[in-house]
């Protein structure tokens, strides 16, 4: 058999790829992935047998995941999601976890939520977790969302300075109830060296919009006569988020930021999404760049008495001697 790559394999298993010439030349991936490619589909039962089954691709999410989240901190989270996933296909399922795992999120349901579209699995990173990709890009220094009430008190002047462009002044007495319906959902972040983003402001219409235009999701939902999909449960949550992804627009963007992006508009689109996430090389080249790039940024702030001064050439000396001794023989001439 030959040895396809896992991306390959998944893309073979849901059904979007054909079936590859058995001469075809080994790839990188673990054979034991091949078992998804075969022509009875796998079916593990669940709860701790599902467990065991992922078991099997343990060293693939080893691979995945970033230094900070280690494989059984990321089995602990999947395995209080597996119930909602009862009737999802394992193809399905195992590119949700990976897609998951490569972004270096936890599917707790505050990061990123595997979700159920009928028999697929899907992978949504949540507003927490393209925060948290805002942070390792080393450009923003904090990120604030939040949602306005009836009774709030807050103003926004787009042409004023900031930061008194934008206040918002909840009653903290007051329950949220008291507080009244949430008219608007905000988000803004606060950069490294000092300076502010532009604030992000959704109305309901606004993320209503957003819902109708992007998620085939809702659009399925709403044609089968069901109120099944994300943005029918977590309205709320899938606001807040829209906010952060806009606000994702107007921040230095690192490529692992601009690939969540797209790869979570794969899963609204009901695309594959294993295809737009990084590996761990190309992840580990990315954040060395990036990195670089920062930190050649904020040396350019540095104030030029404080700053180690290149090495310049010195110039040569001239020789005056030779040129008196030219002008000499032209006098004596």
């Amino acid at each position: 058999m030959s040895r396809l790559s896992l991306k390959d394999r998944v893309r073979i298993a849901a059904g979007t790829a054909d079936t590859p010439d058995p001469t075809a030349p080994p790839a990188d991936a673990p054979e034991q992935v091949a078992d998804l490619a075969g022509t009875e589909r796998v079916e593990p039962p669940m709860n701790d047998t599902v467990m065991g089954w992922l078991e099997r691709y343990r060293q693939e999410f080893t691979d995945a995941l970033p230094a900070h989240i280690d494989a059984g901190t990321f089995f602990a989270a999947v395995r209080a999601v597996l119930p909602r996933l009862a009737r999802c296909t394992p193809a399905s399922t195992l590119q949700a976890l990976l897609t998951c795992a490569r972004f270096g999120l936890l599917p707790d349901d505050k990061h990123a939520v595997i979700k159920r579209e009928g028999t697929l699995a899907v992978f949504v990173p949540m507003a927490q977790g393209f925060i948290d990709l805002m942070y390792r890009s080393g450009a923003v220094d904090s990120v604030h969302v939040g949602e306005i009430r009836e009774r709030d008190v807050f103003d926004y002047t787009p042409t004023a300075p900031a930061p008194d462009d934008f206040v918002h002044r909840p009653d903290l007495r007051l329950s949220k109830e008291e507080r009244g319906e949430v008219i608007l959902c905000y988000a803004f972040a606060w950069l490294k060296g000092g300076a502010r983003s532009q604030v992000i402001i959704l109305s309901r219409r606004d993320a209503e919009d957003i819902r109708d235009e992007y998620s085939q999701a809702y659009r399925d939902a709403v044609a089968a006569g069901v109120e099944t999909s994300f943005w029918h449960t977590h309205f709320l949550d899938m606001w807040r988020k829209s906010c952060v992804r806009r606000l994702a627009k107007v921040v230095p963007m690192s490529a692992e930021l601009v690939a969540l992006t797209r790869a979570d508009d794969a899963g609204e689109a009901g695309e594959l999404q294993i295809a737009h996430a990084p590996d761990q090389e190309a992840a580990r080249l990315l954040a060395e760049a990036e990195a670089a790039s920062v930190a050649a940024e904020a040396s350019q702030d540095v104030p030029a008495a404080s700053s180690p001064r290149l090495p310049v050439k010195r110039s040569q000396p001239r020789r005056k001697g030779p040129r008196r001794a030219r002008r000499g023989r032209k006098h004596a001439a």
